[in-house]
């Protein structure tokens, strides 16, 4: 607005220093000149009112863009979410009230700070903000929109975690702009999701009953045998207290695997065989197969390394065999197996079953959406969930009488710390 009021000052001067220099020197006759004063005087009231047009509108739109910002950050201020921006050195510009609440920053003067100068105001949160730098790089190096999941502890000791989305702005020339990052509270719906993951884990447990009871029978019953033996010939022969050991051992590895199934467990990544997730929940099913005359093959077996959490795995293992072994209920053959590539491994679960209807093939994995009268609808969406995390896809194809094929795609771990 000021800039528009100077050039229409500087302009109006020199319209009148140069029309009064030139009507002076010009050779026309005195009774032409106040007519030309008057043609003089329009220009000038035309030129005035031009000006005044220009600086009138660009003061209104200053004055609605300022009304346009005051809206947008006092919107920005009232949400329940994480909001930052940042240039393109990733120096904070500003952030909204709930960010500086969150980060214990309400006292500090952060504009133009680093997320490195910044961790030496909030000692608290210093591995959090280091850790942004990081993530930070990561979508400028993505050039595109990244989202991940973001955890870390408050000072009362509670773990908050965070669905964070970081949008990179470039210029034209592709240097970098700016960095916005928006991160919502998801804390509360991670606590709903471990409380469902448990309870699926107790259904698929109470679902495995009958073939665990009828696996457990048999050593038990070897047990009392030899027992009852050694009572009535009141002598203890070495080998049948081996035996004895032995089948003990079974039961105790079956209960172990209930146990693995039942109890909340930490997620830990790090480089682990499938072929051994695949062994361990193969086994798990075994004897159950074999009460529903199903019979399962497991071919050809695996060498790839995956990075991830091995019990999160064998949770979607279970679910997607068990699912399997239901579509039989009067029998057939259950096959798994598996394809190593170079750069992931795929897992393919397929069954001879009833298999699912195009319209309820396309809400599988939706929550709460159930083909069983006593499920819960969350075994699948659980598994994709699982599976996305660790960076695979998960695609089913079925067809009515002739079973369902389920396909699981990992990708193998690579040694590059890259």
């Amino acid at each position: 607005m000021k800039y528009t009021v100077f050039l229409y000052i500087a302009v109006s001067l020199i319209w009148i220093i140069l029309t009064d220099f030139y009507v002076d020197k010009l050779p026309i006759p005195p009774s032409i000149v106040p007519y030309v004063q008057t043609i003089k005087g329009v220009f000038f009231v035309i030129l005035s009112a031009v000006f005044m047009y220009i600086a009138l509108k660009k003061h209104r739109e200053l004055k609605r863009m300022s009304e346009s910002e005051k809206e947008l950050l006092t919107l920005i201020h009232a949400m329940p979410d994480f909001v930052s921006f940042k240039d393109g050195q990733g120096r904070w510009l500003r952030v909204n009230d709930f960010g500086l609440k969150l980060y214990g920053l309400e006292h500090v003067d952060y504009k133009g700070k680093t997320d490195a100068e910044l961790a030496e105001c909030t000692p608290h949160f210093r591995e959090a903000l280091l850790y942004c730098i990081d993530s930070d790089e990561e979508a400028w190096r993505a050039k595109t929109v990244t989202r991940a999941e973001e955890s870390f502890p408050t000072p009362n000791g509670e773990m908050k975690t965070f669905d964070v989305i970081k949008v990179p702005l470039f210029y034209e020339n592709g240097k970098r702009k700016g960095l916005v990052v928006i991160g919502r509270d998801i804390t509360q719906q991670k606590v709903a999701e471990q409380l469902l993951l448990k309870k699926e884990k107790l259904s698929v447990i109470g679902e495995l009953a009958a073939g665990i009871a009828h696996e457990i029978r048999n050593p038990l019953t070897s047990i009392k045998g030899f027992l009852q033996m050694m009572k009535e010939t009141k002598e203890v022969d070495e080998r049948f207290v081996q035996i004895m050991l032995d089948e003990i051992e079974r039961v105790n590895q079956i209960v172990s695997h209930l146990l693995v199934l039942a109890k909340p467990q930490m997620k830990s990544y790090k480089p682990l065989a499938l072929h051994d997730v695949l062994e361990y929940v193969i086994g798990l099913f075994t004897y159950e197969a074999i009460l529903q005359n199903v019979q399962l093959k497991y071919e050809p077996r695996t060498s790839a390394v995956v990075y991830g959490d091995k019990n999160e795995l064998i949770q979607v293992f279970v679910n997607v065999v068990k699912n399997a072994l239901e579509a039989m209920p009067r029998g057939g053959v259950l096959t798994i197996s598996a394809k190593d590539e170079a750069d992931c491994v795929y897992v393919i679960v397929e069954d001879t079953g009833k298999g699912i209807e195009r319209e309820r093939l396309k809400h599988i994995g939706e929550p709460f959406y159930t083909l069983k009268e006593k499920g819960m609808g969350l075994g699948l969406t659980t598994s994709m969930k699982i599976i996305h995390e660790h960076k695979g896809t998960m695609q089913l194809e079925s067809k009515v009488g002739k079973g369902t094929r389920v396909q699981i795609m990992l990708p193998t771990y690579k040694k590059d710390p890259s």
